[in-house]
């Protein structure tokens, strides 16, 4: 295999992709290999680029991310392998591969949705990670977009395909513990300062134009995981971890958007570069259910049990739902049934429906995460503009609060712009 150069990868990088390997261009059929893009390789997309490479009747066959560090790690573990693969800085140039099958995205959040909807325009399916969305108008499109298009869209909140939380909600419907009346979503965990930093130029191996790509064109700072604590291209960690509570929450209740928010949130701990907050208190009220989620960054010890988990409270006990698995506790404190996590690969859950091609196959469907992504966005909402807000489900807007609509939608760079219905 040739070796390549620094200089050759960069050249060859900007041009809009190193290939390694020439087109896998044969006619699939039904039992023939998926083709896999990843964009957004570092970290959890690293993940994701393991488990698609893991699975059956599929290859990843190409690579987009705006940090070249981090490409040629990537594609080191590939040579590795004496496998083939191809490179992209600029996820548009990527997606002008007609043999790409599927497009797996694990890039920032202001990055999901315009990736997604362009690769759901483009004719491919898509694995989208948490949150969903940057916005709640962005995240409703591409529900329209993947249905128009016949796509399949999975949301990447995997504990959709755990067996043991799946039992542990068929054991709340079967009605043991009388009417679940609430569920708390629970947070707690100790996150590290970052400190404070002055904007510098950024570093000549990252692309930070692209990096930037819809959001405000503003000096290199906020980088690498850094990103999620600055509204223009996260949703704190409410988005970030606390949507697996929400959504775990919201299924066990069996409810979608609620009809009216309240959130309080600010910094009691940090005091650096963070705009989003280390504590956040949000209650979700439904027609006859309420749902709440707590969030401390500052505690490494367990709330109710829990560090990331889950408590349903119904009239004749609690189950509660963590990390290790779920147990019932009834009213008099006796311990009632209970289990592991169990297993499930999301990713094989998303690979069977895109051969299925029937959108009730997948565990975790676009409009199931664009609700839990609405939930963790209207938090931040209502902690922003300060009062509680409520909220039209059906036109999934604010109710009389033109304050809190203006956080609904934003604004797109241009060339960036969102694909339209």
């Amino acid at each position: 295999m040739k070796n390549i150069t620094r200089r050759d990868f960069v050249k060859s990088s900007i041009a809009g992709g190193l290939t390694l390997a020439a087109p896998f261009s044969r006619a699939r059929g039904a039992n023939d290999d998926l083709r896999v893009a990843v964009a957004g390789i570092r970290g959890r997309g690293g993940g994701l680029v393991e488990d698609f490479h893991d699975a059956d009747g599929v290859r990843v066959v190409a690579l987009c991310d705006v940090d070249e560090k981090v490409l040629e790690s990537r594609i080191k573990r590939f040579k590795d392998r004496n496998e083939k693969v191809d490179t992209y800085i600029d996820c548009r140039k990527m997606l002008e591969d007609k043999s790409i099958n599927i497009v797996a995205i694990a890039t920032p959040d202001h990055w999901h949705v315009p990736l997604a909807a362009w690769s759901v325009v483009a004719g491919k399916d898509v694995y989208v990670e948490k949150p969903l969305s940057h916005t709640i108008s962005e995240g409703r499109l591409l529900v329209n977009l993947a249905r128009k298009h016949k796509r399949i869209v999975q949301h990447g909140t995997q504990a959709r395909s755990s067996q043991g939380i799946k039992d542990a909600i068929e054991y709340m419907k079967s009605g043991e513990l009388g009417k679940i009346r609430m569920a708390k979503a629970i947070n707690s965990q100790r996150r590290g300062k970052i400190g404070r930093e002055p904007d510098s130029p950024a570093p000549p191996h990252v692309h930070y134009d692209l990096w930037l790509g819809p959001a405000p064109k503003r000096p290199f700072n906020r980088f690498h995981y850094k990103w999620h604590w600055w509204w223009d291209y996260g949703t704190g960690d409410t988005g970030n971890d606390g949507i697996h509570q929400i959504d775990i929450a919201r299924w066990g209740l069996g409810v979608e958007l609620p009809k009216a928010i309240s959130c309080s949130g600010g910094q009691l701990w940090y005091d650096d570069d963070h705009e989003t907050p280390d504590t956040q208190i949000a209650t979700f009220e439904y027609d006859d259910v309420y749902l709440m989620y707590e969030m401390r960054l500052w505690t490494p010890y367990p709330h109710e049990g829990h560090d990331n988990g889950n408590i349903f409270y119904g009239d004749n006990g609690k189950v509660s739902v963590g990390r290790r698995g779920w147990q019932v506790i009834f009213r008099d404190g006796k311990e009632g049934p209970g289990g592991g996590r169990g297993g499930g690969s999301h990713t094989e859950n998303f690979i069977k429906a895109v051969r299925t091609r029937k959108i009730s196959d997948l565990n975790a469907d676009v409009e199931v995460g664009h609700h839990s992504a609405a939930l963790c966005h209207m938090a931040n909402i209502a902690m922003r503009v300060g009062r509680r807000l409520k909220f039209d489900a059906q036109r999934e807007k604010f109710i009389d609060d033109s304050g809190a609509n203006e956080y609904l939608t934003k604004h797109y760079r241009k060339g960036y712009e969102l694909p339209t219905l």
